[in-house]
């Protein structure tokens, strides 16, 4: 069972989800499409907007849209971007309340693409609100290593350490986000980090 440390009587909000805002580059060859750049020389052609299954999903999620789950359900089974897919279904699915559906659609993101650090973030999250700081922990350490400059994750990985009462190495992840964050936003880390440094003096001297 999880112990509130005493370092503050009420520890901070953690960073929410994080949608896939825009779907990830793929090559034109991947999707079964012509390459019309690929010759030197070739010239650029103006061709008709066409939106993919994908990003008329993610319009429909950005609107607070119902009809966006099975936009994203359409777009995985038309192999659109599908790892992103089922990470923004994955959010809707928490959102809904049904956890066990959330879990299996970050993982299903995670099959299709191991280092899609949205899923490995919200997985973060999801294991975060469960108690289990020990997976929580690695998925965040996983999505800073895909990408280091993002500092939610370092403010949710501080809280999970402090949690797990590793005071000093929670300190240094609060730092590293103040370093990235904006800085009245790094602000929010204050308090906590104070918390922790006098609860780790009090653990040096008794």
């Amino acid at each position: 069972m999880t112990k509130i440390l005493e370092f503050t009587p009420k520890p901070p909000s953690k960073f929410g989800f994080e949608r896939v805002k825009k779907r990830r580059k793929e090559s034109s060859e991947k999707r079964g499409q012509m390459n019309l750049f690929a010759s030197q020389g070739a010239h650029v052609l103006s061709l008709p907007a066409e939106i993919s299954p994908f990003e008329e999903a993610l319009l429909l999620d950005e609107r607070g849209d119902e009809r966006a789950a099975e936009a994203y359900w359409r777009a995985i089974s038309e192999a659109d971007s599908p790892a992103d897919a089922y990470c923004n279904l994955g959010i809707i699915e928490s959102k809904l309340g049904h956890t066990a559906k959330a879990f299996d659609c970050f993982t299903k993101s995670l099959e299709d693409d191991p280092r899609h650090f949205e899923s490995h973030y919200n997985l973060g999250n999801l294991y975060f609100e469960a108690g289990d700081l020990r997976l929580a922990r690695m998925h965040y350490e996983l999505a800073s290593e895909i990408e280091p400059d993002f500092p939610n994750l370092y403010f949710n990985l501080g809280l999970v350490l402090a949690l797990m009462g590793r005071f000093q190495p929670a300190i240094d992840v609060f730092k590293k986000y103040q370093q990235l964050a904006p800085q009245d936003e790094g602000r929010k880390a204050d308090d906590v980090m104070s918390s922790l440094s006098r609860s780790l003096d009090m653990k040096r001297r008794g």
